[in-house]
């Protein structure tokens, strides 16, 4: 049997710039990130592609220019590397607000959608999708809840619209830090109130796994409150249990790694924490658990993703900066696709 080829593994551009910044460490270049990713390999395995954040700090001086797309598409196929999904710069606006923070909220949408289309044409981006989240506190969602999520859904069923011009799926980042989707099921509520076929979720298996604790929604948690690290079943009968109602919904998909905590970086509020795929805290059997997203409830493959990411928001510069850090991220996407992956003529 032929190595599994699919699904393609990619890397994360936007670790360089969230938590970063003026208020933390200086933001790594895009370049670099590149770099690090096309650099990296297990046994003769390298990564495919990566996802990017369409942030002025990484992607201005081609997102603003009338052939950037081109000239990135370039950029990235010198690397032997692939473009998957788009991280559109929603923070500009908010999904829950003034009319005119929602109508920036969408515009940026209508932007990434535009930018995805021309890195089509240049033949550089083969899938992946448009990742949005609602860009507004709990804090705020949680003074009036009910119309909160009815016009978080308000904005992201216009923003629907817009990508659906483009032939393009929005997915809404699983956080406990974004209002209307702290947990699983405020999640489920403001996908069945947007109620469109290109809307869904992007599952990152650091954050979601707050969704168990019930972090910023105590009531919604799924583990008991006197769960213990130990018991292992109990864990995965909670993983099992949230996985099979968020994987219906679920367009785009990080492999991730957490310690049971929380953490935050800069002006980014504290969320799930990332931790290094070897780190000995962390509470997740990678390469077991990927399966509750990756396989049915009857253990079948989904093949939902023609792309997984390793996501590592606010590791520190040093460890980011060390090229065995995106060996180790790189072998364990690798032992991920041979548990749960499958082999594809090109």
């Amino acid at each position: 049997m032929p190595e599994n080829n699919y699904p393609k593994l990619h890397n994360a551009t936007w670790p360089g710039i969230v938590g970063k910044g003026s208020d933390s460490e200086p933001i790594i270049p895009f370049d670099t990130l590149l770099a690090k990713t096309a650099a990296a390999e297990v046994n003769g395995v390298k990564f495919d592609g990566v996802d990017i954040g369409l942030f002025d700090e990484h992607i201005g001086p081609y997102l603003n220019a009338e052939d950037g797309a081109f000239r990135l598409a370039d950029k990235v196929r010198g690397y032997n590397l692939e473009i998957g999904s788009l991280v559109a710069n929603v923070w500009a606006g908010s999904a829950l607000g003034s009319k005119e923070a929602r109508d920036t909220f969408v515009e940026q949408v209508h932007k990434a959608c535009v930018f995805g289309q021309q890195l089509r044409e240049a033949g550089v981006r083969h899938g992946g999708v448009i990742r949005i989240d609602s860009a507004v506190s709990p804090e705020v969602w949680s003074r009036d809840p009910s119309e909160g999520t009815k016009q978080i859904a308000e904005t992201f069923r216009r923003a629907c619209d817009v990508a659906a011009d483009f032939g393009e799926k929005l997915a809404a980042e699983g956080e406990i830090c974004w209002g209307g989707m702290q947990s699983w099921k405020t999640v489920i509520e403001t996908m069945e109130a947007v109620d469109r076929p290109n809307m869904g979720f992007q599952a990152d298996m650091s954050h979601t796994f707050l969704y168990l604790l019930g972090y910023n929604r105590p009531e919604d948690r799924i583990l008991p409150v006197d769960f213990k690290w130990e018991d292992r079943a109990a864990l995965e009968e909670g993983l099992k249990t949230m996985t099979a109602k968020l994987r219906p919904w679920t367009f785009d998909f990080h492999v991730a790694q957490n310690d049971g905590t929380v953490h935050g970086t800069g002006s980014h509020d504290k969320t799930g924490r990332h931790c290094l795929a070897t780190d000995p805290n962390g509470k997740l059997n990678i390469t077991h658990d990927a399966g509750y997203w990756l396989r049915d409830e009857n253990g079948e493959l989904t093949k939902a993703f023609r792309h997984i990411c390793w996501d590592g928001c606010m590791f520190p510069n040093s460890v980011m900066g060390d090229q065995q850090t995106w060996n180790d991220i790189l072998a364990a996407m690798v032992k991920v696709r041979q548990a749960h992956g499958w082999y594809q003529e090109s």
